[in-house]
């Protein structure tokens, strides 16, 4: 029987010892989740008692930053020509290569022109008869005003030789014109640049026989300027036509590969928005005297739509996403991290334009993961990246978006850059 008491009061100690320690346990993690929490007391309080976490820090720059909207276009001449024959006939000679560069009026292919020759030279001697003609009834009626004055012959007979008179100028003038049509047929045979330009492949060769309605003999197409067409949505309809009034505003052409950028302004807002794709068409034009950029190629286009003037901007990489928003970490005069909360205006490449943070104030970009608010700082050298940030690096574009295909038929999207989970676009 004292067996079987000892038992049992063994057996209820060891469970009032197990509950003891699980409720213990429960409760350790919640106090030291509500103590750690940022803007705490208990955090906070535990952050300035710990030792100080080395990072390291930037400083928030002042300056003007360009929203820029990114969509993929397509390169494209301002001037293209096909030649063509404006006559059947035979290729006599062919005056450039393919490639050359031409310029307006050069001439480029010589054609059979024998028979517009003989068509010239006829009309020259019909006009030669004619005017034979002509000075033979103009001396006609030279003798029949004298014999009129002397009442040798009457005045009907007068009119009559004025009436030939007439009609063979007429005829004179008639002439002429047939020679000038000549002339029109006999230039067809020569075929010289309607525009400056580079040639393209040349389809002819000397002797081959031409017709209007066949093949191109070489296509002529104007290199500098150059136009990059491209679809935003009908969303940034306003923000283009904007831009295009402030005299075509700023326009980058990203070659790809790191092929370098081209400046250019906004040229041309298509009149009607694509009920299909819901897009507009629109063009911007570059100086194209290097050939950076070439008919056909797909570019990335930035078109700039909206300065924000003298915008606070630090890195995207010291932007916190924390349950209560977006924070970064400010070092004050005393040497401590303060949770600062921003508001994201607009992200760009690496850099954001927030509010909320004054330009000069130092905030934490390495390290940050280690901070609660009041925790005492130490600043170690950059690294490179923090380097970089810390000597106000500008912003190098917008973040990449999805843009519309120039192909037909295809749509367009175009959206702000997106950066550490909060839009790109400038808030309103």
């Amino acid at each position: 029987m004292k067996k079987l008491l000892v038992a049992a009061l063994v057996v209820a100690a060891v469970a009032l010892a197990a509950a003891g320690y699980a409720l213990t346990r429960d409760k350790a993690p919640a106090d030291r989740s509500v103590a750690g929490a940022p803007g705490s007391a208990g955090s906070a309080a535990s952050g300035a008692d710990g030792p100080p976490v080395s990072v390291t820090t930037v400083v928030a720059q002042r300056r003007d930053v360009d929203v820029m909207l990114d969509a993929t276009g397509t390169v494209t001449a301002l001037n293209s020509v096909d030649i063509r024959p404006r006559i059947a006939t035979t290729i006599i000679k062919v005056h450039i290569k393919e490639g050359q560069f031409v310029t307006a009026g050069q001439l480029l292919f010589s054609l059979d022109a024998r028979n517009d020759e003989v068509n010239v030279t006829k009309a020259k001697a019909q006009l030669g008869k004619d005017q034979a003609a002509l000075a033979d009834v103009e001396r006609q009626l030279a003798r029949s005003k004298d014999l009129f004055a002397q009442n040798f012959i009457s005045q009907s007979a007068v009119e009559t030789t004025q009436t030939l008179v007439d009609s063979t100028r007429a005829v004179v003038a008639s002439d002429r014109a047939a020679i000038d049509a000549a002339q029109v047929g006999l230039s067809y045979s020569r075929i010289v640049a309607p525009s400056a330009g580079r040639a393209g492949a040349i389809n002819v060769f000397a002797g081959s026989l031409v017709q209007p309605t066949g093949a191109a003999l070489v296509t002529i197409t104007q290199l500098d300027p150059i136009a990059v067409a491209f679809n935003l949505p009908q969303r940034n309809l306003g923000d283009a036509l904007a831009t295009l009034r402030s005299g075509g505003g700023k326009v980058a052409a990203v070659l790809p590969e790191a092929g370098g950028v081209v400046a250019g302004k906004l040229q041309f807002v298509d009149n009607s928005v694509d009920s299909g794709s819901g897009t507009v068409r629109v063009k911007a034009q570059f100086a194209n005297a290097d050939e950076h950029l070439w008919p056909g190629a797909f570019v990335t286009v930035r078109l700039a739509v909206q300065t924000l003037r003298g915008a606070s901007v630090v890195p995207q990489a010291a932007v916190i996403q924390s349950p209560r928003g977006t924070i970064v970490y400010v070092v004050d005069a005393s040497g401590k991290a303060v949770a600062r909360p921003i508001e994201v205006v607009y992200a760009s490449g690496e850099d954001a334009a927030v509010k909320g943070v004054q330009p000069g104030e130092r905030v934490v970009l390495e390290g940050r993961q280690n901070l609660r608010p009041g925790s005492l700082v130490v600043e170690r050298a950059p690294t490179d990246a923090a380097g970089a940030a810390r000597r106000g690096r500008p912003a190098s574009g917008a973040a990449a978006a999805s843009a519309a295909s120039s192909s037909p038929g295809g749509s367009g999207n175009l959206g702000a850059a997106v950066a550490m989970g909060t839009a790109s676009g400038p808030t309103p």
